[in-house]
Parts: structure tokens; sequence; C-alpha cells
């Protein structure tokens, strides 16, 4: 099968000067893989079911801050009620249950859209926290209830992909946390239930953990209590930019310094990963650019996009892609449908040659910029190494086709803030691309996203 690559490339330059074009050659090695990605309200609103359906395959985690403060109405819970303020309880609620009228609801609407279901557990449940440490959770999990859900889903015919224990609760958490050696005799005992209630490997829901901040000592303390074998994904959260009160967040976001920071968060997890649960992945199981639900005036508008949390779609906080009360696509979605539909596994090396500019790699099947410049645009051109063939001498490797004669055509995509005010909410027209000689540079605007698509491309490590 001929996969589709990425080639992928981020413009950021971090002093302001005054406006001027700057020129950019980017070559991408064709015979280099360097990753691989993987794929995968009223809820009876036609523009919800469709905004999802367009992804046509989406992953879908249900849960967030309150699921450890959820039970569910199975088994021997009889009274389920709502969500309650509560002052000094854990983000100020009160325990909240879900109905399995509303899990009937979400399974009929996860069928309806074709979404792969990540379910978030409450790992709270049957812990007291302790009187001689505020925020620490002790005790053993009651796996009693998540038990008795497994069992009614199962029952009910419904497939959830996956489960993931608990929510930020690695580390120092987030309001709550629990030691690491308690939370991986939790996990094993999770693991063996579902594998219990899920007897044939090929139907067994995968168990995610820690749903947390990567915090070295935690995650490694963690990973050799629950062994191998255990959690097939590590969880952990992005949240880069820091809380959404922030009032210089605006600034942050064009701040490559900041985007940069969470390379050394990656490189932790995947080096812990591999020393410990190599048959595991590193998921990133949350993302939201900043904190406690986004800010109001960055995270739904076009300067988000910068950021650019791939693949998220939040039905809540600021950094929602579709908007709470109209359901219209935030700024963000477009990037995020952009992304699904243009990106696939295998990562390529790229360079680019400019003093002035600083190369990041992203995942997809196409070419990604992002120029985070107010004031200044880049032409940027396109050349390749020899790729023709598969098994190159290191001589050959080296040398690079700048003329990319082979090409015809390729497919842009610019996305643009209206009036140049990218904290403004406009509405993306529809997606269709522009056709360009592809012998000709690539025009990259100020404060804009530029996605290219090469059709005929074809590396040697994609086939």
């Amino acid at each position: 099968m001929d996969l589709k690559c990425i080639f992928s490339l981020v413009i950021i330059v971090s002093r302001i000067s005054l406006s001027f074009t700057q020129n950019v050659n980017v070559v991408i090695q064709g015979s280099t893989s360097v990753a691989e990605t993987d794929d995968n309200f009223d809820l009876k609103k036609k523009v919800l079911i469709n905004a999802i359906k367009a992804f046509n395959s989406l992953r879908i985690k249900v849960g967030g801050s309150l699921q450890d403060q959820v039970v569910y109405g199975v088994g021997e819970v009889k009274n389920c009620p709502n969500f309650m303020k509560k002052e000094g309880s854990l983000f100020g609620f009160s325990q909240g249950c879900l109905p399995v009228e509303r899990w009937d609801e979400l399974n009929n609407f996860f069928n309806q859209t074709g979404v792969n279901v990540t379910f978030g557990l409450n790992a709270l449940l049957g812990r007291n926290e302790s009187q001689n440490e505020k925020g620490l959770w002790v005790g053993d999990w009651n796996s009693q209830n998540a038990r008795d859900l497994m069992k009614y889903t199962i029952s009910r015919g419904y497939k959830v992909d996956s489960y993931e224990f608990g929510n930020q609760l690695s580390g120092a958490g987030m309001g709550a946390r629990v030691e690491a050696e308690q939370y991986g005799k939790d996990v094993i005992v999770l693991k063996n239930m579902v594998k219990e209630l899920h007897p044939y490997p090929k139907t067994q829901p995968k168990v995610l953990g820690p749903s947390g901040f990567y915090d070295e000592k935690w995650f490694n303390s963690f990973l050799e209590v629950s062994g191998q074998e255990v959690v097939d994904g590590v969880t952990h959260h992005i949240y880069n930019l820091g809380p959404g009160d922030d009032l210089n967040l605006i600034t942050k976001i064009q701040d490559p310094s900041y985007l940069n920071q969470v390379a050394q968060t990656y490189r932790g997890v995947f080096n812990i990963v591999h020393k410990f649960k190599p048959q595991s992945g590193a998921w990133v199981s949350k993302s939201g650019g900043a904190l406690q639900g986004g800010a109001k005036d960055v995270s739904p508008t076009f300067a988000d996009g910068f950021w650019f949390s791939a693949g998220k779609l939040s039905f809540g906080g600021n950094y929602a892609l579709l908007k709470t009360t109209t359901f219209i696509s935030n700024p963000d979605y477009y990037g995020s449908l952009l992304w699904h539909r243009l990106m696939e596994n295998i990562v390529l090396a790229v360079t680019q040659e400019s003093q002035e500019s600083n190369p990041k790699k992203k995942p997809g099947n196409s070419i990604i910029f992002v120029n985070l410049l107010k004031d200044s645009s880049f032409d940027v051109t396109l050349s390749s190494y020899e790729h023709h063939r598969c098994n190159l001498r290191s001589t050959d490797a080296a040398k690079p086709n700048f003329e990319f004669k082979s090409y015809l055509h390729r497919e842009e995509y610019h996305l643009t803030a209206l009036g140049g005010n990218i904290q403004d909410t406009f509405d993306i027209p529809a997606m269709d691309p522009k056709l360009v000689n592809a012998s000709t540079a690539i025009s990259v605007a100020a404060h804009s996203i530029v996605y290219e698509t090469i059709r005929d491309f074809h590396a040697p490590v994609c086939v």
C-alpha cells in the first residue's frame, strides 16, 4: 500500500522586524522517516453530527475535570443526582451521576457518528482525602461501580475502545492527586477486570493512564509498579501556554519559545515509554493550549491555530471547536479538519535553509507552514533528496534535487484572519484547495497558516 506521508515544517521567527519577505528552501528527505502517528450537548443536532462525521474517523474521550466525581447509575446505584455547586469540594462541585438513560443516548450517538470511544473512569471512588496532606487522596480504588458500568455496556452491545483511569492525578495533580505506587496497583486491578469481562483479546478495550501532566519521578514509579502488559497507552496532557486567565496569552501564543516547550515533555514521555512500556505508545489524551478552559479572547479565535491542537473536538470551555450555543464552528475546527484530511502516519525528516527560521516537524501527509510574524511573509521553495531508489548510499542521500520538475501541481490551503485580526471569530469558507504550479515558490503571508499537498510525491519509506 502506498502510504501518504508527512512533510511538516513550522516557520517560526523569534525576532520582529520591519515588513519584508524572506526566501526559504525546504528539503524533504523522502528516504528518511523520523516518526509515525496513530490513525485513528443535544446529541440529535444535525450540525453536531455532521461536524463529527466530517472527520470520517474520530476518537472521542468522555471525561475531563469532573470525571473523578462521577458515579454511574447502574447496579447498586439507585439515586442519581446531578452535579451541584458545593464550596470546599473538588473543583467546587458535589459528586454527580451519569444516568443509564444518558449513557444509552451517548452510545446511540457514538454508533451514528462512527467514532472510537475512550471513557474516563472515576479513579477516586473509594478513596478519601488525606488528613495530613491537602490534595492527596489515599486508600484503594473501589472498582465495583466501574465493573457494573462495563457489564451493562457489554450487555447492550456498546463498544468502548479504551478506558482511561482518572484525570490529572499524576505528580502534583490538579485539585487532587494519588501516589504513583497506589495508582499503579489500582491500574492492575482495572486491567484484570477488563480482561475478565472481555476475554477475547481482539475485542478487549485498552487500558490507558495516567492521563495527567508529565512528572518523570511519578511516571517512573507508576510504570515500575504496574509492570509489563498492563497499560496499553501512556497518556499525558499538554497545556504549555499556562492558565487561560493570563492577560499575556496572546503574546505567548505568538512566541516560539512557549510553543517549543512541549518538545521537552514529548522527549521525556517517549524515553520513559521506551524504557518501561515499549509495546505500548505515548498518547496525548487532553490538550487545549491554555489551562482552565482556555481564554475567551484567544482560544476560540484564529490565533489558537498557531498553537494548533489538531484533533481536539471539545464541547466545553473557551477552547471548544464548536460554539456551545449555536454549534457553529470556531476557526480551530477547520484547522483540525484539514490536518485530519491531509496528514497521515509516516513523518518524514525535513530541513530548511535559512538562518532566520527554525524548523519544527509535525505529523501529516502534507506540509504545514505556520507564520507567527505579523509583519513578515516568506517565499518558500521545495526540494527533495534523491528518492527514486529505496537502498541509497550515504553519499547519494545527501544530493538534493532542487528543481522539483517531476511534480506538475500542488494543492494549497491558506488560512488567514479576516482583516488581519487574529482574535476575530470569523467563519472560514469552504475548504477547496488552489491548484498551483509546483515549480513556483510557496507564499506564506504574515500571520497565516498554509497547507501544501503534493499528490504524486512518492517517498520510498512510505511504500
